[in-house]
């Protein structure tokens, strides 16, 4: 009896296991779509700043925790470009999450998406060591759409990241001072089937591009091959 109920447990435990592992992939496969179909609106991130980027952070469905209290939080995934420098192919995906109180716009109960541009060494190191808050620990602005050259310089001169929000098909830059974004660790395993650091799967060397992040990695690297920051 003893045994049948360790084996009852083991394989609850295994089963439970490859779900978690499944969700985190599905996730991680949903970064890749949205950014896909962020990046095919008509009035979008500006190439520009795209190219100078040195790493970009995706949060699908980002939800609203409760009516009344303000308070969201989302999973998603990290992409930088390999290398010290951030100047080469862009890596693997290291999971993420963000959490928040006023994130700046209603989400109405409805899900929203987050791309989250990140313009500089100082803010992709900070994002890769710890915990991080936006507006304290790294400056943030909403970003500029479109093709406007001015706009997207001056916002690169104001923040390490910008941001940009989903909801209803609409998309517009967003402010999201006071949120937080951390790796999710527990979420990278599942991924990669060890613990790692969230710096060593962006520098390229620890891991492979796994096949759920795939379509997100060979996107940016396809539309955004070079990093042309100065």
């Amino acid at each position: 009896m003893r045994h049948a109920v360790i084996a009852v447990l083991a394989v609850s435990l295994a089963v439970t296991i490859v779900a978690g592992q499944e969700k985190v992939e599905s996730r991680l496969q949903e970064c890749g779509t949205v950014l896909e179909e962020v990046l095919g609106v008509p009035d979008n991130i500006p190439q520009d700043l795209l190219d100078k980027a040195e790493c970009v952070i995706v949060i699908p469905s980002m939800i609203k925790g409760a009516i009344g209290v303000g308070y969201s939080r989302g999973r998603g995934a990290m992409v930088c470009r390999s290398g010290k420098a951030f100047d080469g192919p862009w890596g693997a995906p290291a999971m993420y999450a963000v959490d928040g109180g006023s994130l700046g716009f209603q989400l109405g109960g409805q899900a929203t998406d987050l791309v989250l541009l990140v313009m500089n060494p100082r803010g992709a190191n900070a994002l890769l060591g710890s915990k991080v808050k936006l507006g304290a620990n790294a400056s943030v602005a909403a970003g500029p759409k479109g093709r406007d050259a001015t706009a997207a310089t001056d916002a690169t001169m104001r923040a390490e990241i910008l941001s940009y929000s989903r909801s209803r098909g609409l998309f517009a830059g967003v402010s999201l001072e006071g949120t937080s974004v951390r790796p999710d660790n527990d979420a990278s395993e599942a991924i990669y089937g060890r613990r790692l650091r969230a710096r060593a799967i962006v520098a390229g060397d620890a891991v492979t591009v796994p096949e759920a992040g795939r379509r997100l990695v060979n996107l940016l690297q396809r539309v955004s091959p070079a990093n042309r920051s100065e």
